[in-house]
Parts: structure tokens; C-alpha cells; sequence
């Protein structure tokens, strides 16, 4: 019969054992899986290695600021109670490690300081300039919502908007210059133009009646610059030189005035003092200039006297307030043209050289502008540098 119908594996014949099955090679080979399974069960049967005994951790949820977790009691370092672990180097978060006086660990997770290339944390609170990724940006810190619109104020830990929009400096006592522009914001031509072309040093005083300052301000600030803000105040040939609608005038009463100021402040934010827009008379006047001094002391903010007026006693109010202030020293475009310009910038060197720092003011006439770009270019490398006119404000005790 064929062998088609067999069942498998019946009626087979017996194979011939192979040759050399207890060979070296198979000898070596069974060795060595016995040696394996050995080794396994040793170290299975160690208990510091032993993982049958899952640890159990209980998180509480906390803030982005940080995250506490507690975990099983340790046998080693109960005696230990202030005993840190520090987290690695590399992490990305600081993570201290803490063992209490009962044995159990607390663990405390708490963000690492980011460098320029990391996330932007807005922190209003800190006591330092602005981070120039978020200059564009005011700190709600900083403002109140008022009838008037949003107004500077101080922080309630004391930070002010003349310390947290002030713009960063080396911290050397060599020869420095301030140097402001103003008149910003009355031509949108003008004003894009000193925007492209002025260095990031150079202060910038935006005009309250000027157009689309909550457009210009942020350009301004991510470009590097510190603003003030211009306010108009009465001159002395007033009316036939007007400075424009919110004009503070001496003959109004303190709450007009106070009401006119609140709605020029409200014009644009992240600026860190006001500057006066002609002003002669009202600057003169102690009962009108009084509380107006006193509202911008309040409100952490500077005073820059553009130095125009010899009869000012802002100087008088700002010191009898506590607040910053300070005077320009030179006028440098009482004459426009380029060459005046720079004729007065070698002027305010020399105040510079003597003094140790002057303060320089001009409007955003083209000629200003070029005459401020090339001088300031050069300044460095006769040992100037030039600062936000926030380092040069004098602050009375």
C-alpha cells in the first residue's frame, strides 16, 4: 500500500543518531544557557533590585509656578530632614528633593531660568527694565482703567513705570548723553522716518495730540527706544501760539486741568515720564504747575523739562514731590538745518566732558534727525555712550 494514507509520523524508521552530539560545540552551548538562567534567578531574587513592589506617589496640583509631589517614605536619610537632591543640569526644571522628619519625600518642581531663546515669561513684578521681547507690550501692572482711559500707576510692590520701561544701560560711570526727539506722532511721514532711521539709544517723546500713537508706541519700543510722552501746557503768547486741544492752562481750575492731563496720558502707554510741549507760562505758575507735578510723581513717572522756560519751577516740585526729573542742557535745533545741529552736538560733548552727562532735546525735523543719526554713530568711539534720559533723571530723596 503507498504510504499517502499513513498517518503522519507512524511507521516511520528510527533516525540514525547524528554524529558528534556530544560535541564541544553543544557542550559549550547548554553551558551557557545554564549559566543565563542562573544569573537571572540571582539577580531576581536580590531585594534592592527587586521590582515587584511598585512605588506609590500621590501629586498635588499646583500652579505653572510649581508642582509639589510626595512620594513613599525612604528608608535612608529619615534623620535628614533638610537633605536636598538637586535635579540635573540638563533638566528642564529645577527639582529639589526633600526628606521630612517622618521619612516620607517631598519633591518641588519649579520652572529654570530661560535664556533668550526660550519661552517669554511677562513678569509686571520685577523690579528691572522690561525684557526687549515684550517692550511692544504694556504691564497691566502698570495701569489703571479710568474714565479717562488707561493711565500709568505704581505696582502694588512698588515697581514704577519710569524703572520698568526705562531702557537698560551698561551701569558705567563714564561720560553719558541723553539725547530726545519729540514731536513724534504730529506727521505720520516724519515720524516713520526718525522711527527707521534714529538709533535704538536715542530717547523718543511722542506729542499727546499727535495721530496713531497706540500705533507708533510699539514700533518705537521694539525698536530699543525709551518714550516719554509730550504734554502741551500753555505758553506765553498764548492763544496766538496754541499747542492744541488738551492744552493745561493757568487760568483753569486744578480738576480741568488734572481732567486734561488724565486724557493726554491716555494717548499711549509704556512710556517713562512726560515732557513738557512748550509751556512757558503754565511752567511758571506755582498754583497750576503744583498739582500737576504731584499727579506724575504719583504715577511713577519722570519729569523732562526741556529747558526752555528760565522762570520753571518744575525742578522746585519735582524735588518737593519725590519725583525724577530732570533739564535739558542744550536745545540743538533752535536752528534747522544739519550743520546746526551738529555745531550743538559738539556743544553738549563738551557739557558732557566737564559734568560727566548732559541731556540734548530736538524735534523730528529731517535735518534733526540726520544731524542726531551720524553724530551718534561716531559718539562710541570717543568714549560716550549714549542712555535713555531715564539714567539721568535725578531722584530726590
Amino acid at each position: 500500500m503507498s504510504g499517502i494514507n499513513t498517518p503522519l509520523g507512524q511507521n516511520r524508521k528510527p533516525a540514525r543518531p547524528s554524529p558528534g552530539f556530544f560535541s564541544l560545540a553543544r557542550f559549550i552551548a547548554v553551558f551557557g544557557g545554564i549559566f543565563v538562567v542562573g544569573l537571572s534567578v540571582y539577580f531576581a531574587m536580590r531585594p534592592e533590585e527587586n521590582l515587584g513592589k511598585p512605588e506609590v506617589a500621590a501629586v498635588e496640583t499646583k500652579p505653572v509656578e510649581e508642582a509639589v509631589v510626595a512620594e513613599q517614605p525612604e528608608a535612608k536619610d529619615t534623620d535628614q530632614a533638610d537633605k536636598l537632591v538637586r535635579a540635573r543640569p540638563h533638566d528642564g526644571a529645577n527639582v529639589d528633593r526633600q526628606v521630612m522628619d517622618d521619612g516620607s519625600v517631598v519633591t518641588k518642581f519649579t520652572p529654570k531660568n530661560r535664556d533668550k531663546d526660550g519661552p517669554v515669561v511677562i513678569d509686571a513684578t520685577a523690579q528691572n527694565a522690561q525684557d526687549e521681547r515684550t517692550a511692544a507690550f504694556p504691564d497691566e501692572a502698570l495701569i489703571e482703567d479710568t474714565p479717562d482711559g488707561k493711565l500709568p500707576i505704581v505696582a502694588t510692590d512698588g515697581t514704577r513705570p519710569v524703572d520698568r520701561y526705562a531702557r537698560p544701560w551698561s551701569g558705567a560711570r563714564g561720560t553719558r548723553i541723553a539725547i530726545v526727539i519729540g514731536g513724534l506722532g504730529l506727521s505720520q511721514t516724519g515720524t516713520q522716518r526718525a522711527l527707521n532711521t534714529l538709533p535704538e539709544e536715542i530717547t523718543l517723546a511722542f506729542a499727546a495730540t499727535g495721530n496713531s500713537l497706540f500705533r507708533w508706541m510699539p514700533e518705537a519700543r521694539r525698536g530699543g527706544h525709551e518714550i516719554l510722552l509730550q504734554v502741551p501746557l500753555e505758553p506765553f503768547d498764548y492763544p496766538d501760539n496754541n499747542p492744541g486741544a488738551l492744552t493745561l492752562l493757568h487760568t483753569d481750575s486744578e480738576a480741568k486741568n488734572i481732567k486734561r492731563l488724565h486724557q493726554a496720558m491716555s494717548k499711549m502707554t509704556n512710556y517713562t515720564g512726560v515732557m513738557n510741549y512748550l509751556g512757558g507760562r503754565f511752567l511758571a505758575d506755582a498754583p497750576a504747575l503744583e498739582p500737576m507735578m504731584r499727579d506724575i510723581a504719583d504715577r511713577g513717572l519722570l519729569f523732562l523739562d526741556d529747558g526752555s522756560s528760565a522762570q520753571s519751577l518744575s525742578g522746585t516740585y519735582a524735588k518737593a514731590f519725590s519725583a525724577p526729573h530732570a533739564f535739558a542742557d542744550v536745545i540743538l535745533d533752535q536752528e534747522v538745518s544739519k550743520a546746526s545741529v551738529l555745531k550743538k552736538l559738539d556743544d553738549l560733548e563738551r557739557v558732557a566732558m566737564k559734568n560727566g552727562s548732559a541731556i540734548g532735546v530736538a524735534s523730528a525735523f529731517d535735518e534733526s534727525v540726520d544731524a542726531v543719526t551720524e553724530w551718534a554713530r561716531e559718539a562710541g568711539g570717543r568714549g560716550i555712550e549714549i542712555v535713555g534720559v531715564s539714567v539721568l533723571a535725578d531722584v530726590p530723596n
